[in-house]
């Protein structure tokens, strides 16, 4: 009996087309908010000396684990990103001219790069059970318990 090493994934955990896209979306997605906050604070629409370009820190760690596709990464990131959707609402009531149209880009983005990592990790708790539980055909929805 040989074992795999673990270094080594077997074949059928092998990333597919939803995986691979969920992941691309979520990475572009994320540098479009990393590249919007900080050009919002510093170019496009700064409030005072643009100290408020930090505001994209927060989202630096996230990187690595969206590369490396690190379903924890793509669950804490989807809720970090509800911070920026609510600093986005703030400001289109708070704000005038161009920084409101910059408030409704980073709403846009902020739900898109929630929806992005929300399918991810949807698509890859699937895709687990259905390896394993094969008798599962592919494609029918996968029974859960039931709590009364």
């Amino acid at each position: 009996m040989s074992a795999t090493p673990p270094s080594v994934a077997p074949a059928s955990l092998a990333p597919d087309g939803p995986t691979l896209a969920t992941r691309a979306a979520a990475i572009a997605l994320w540098l479009a908010l990393v590249i919007l906050c900080i050009a919002w604070e510093l170019w496009l629409a700064p409030t005072g000396r643009g100290t408020l370009a930090i505001k994209a820190l927060p989202l630096l760690p996230a990187l690595p684990g969206l590369l490396r596709m690190r379903m924890y990464t793509y669950r804490w990131l989807s809720l970090l990103v509800w911070l920026y959707a609510t600093e986005g609402l703030v400001r289109v009531g708070s704000d005038n001219g161009r920084a409101q149209w910059l408030a409704l880009a980073e709403i846009a983005l902020s739900i898109g790069l929630f929806v992005a990592c929300a399918a991810h990790v949807r698509w890859r708790q699937k895709r687990a059970a259905a390896e394993t539980n094969p008798a599962t055909p592919r494609g029918e929805p996968i029974p859960t318990a039931q709590h009364e």
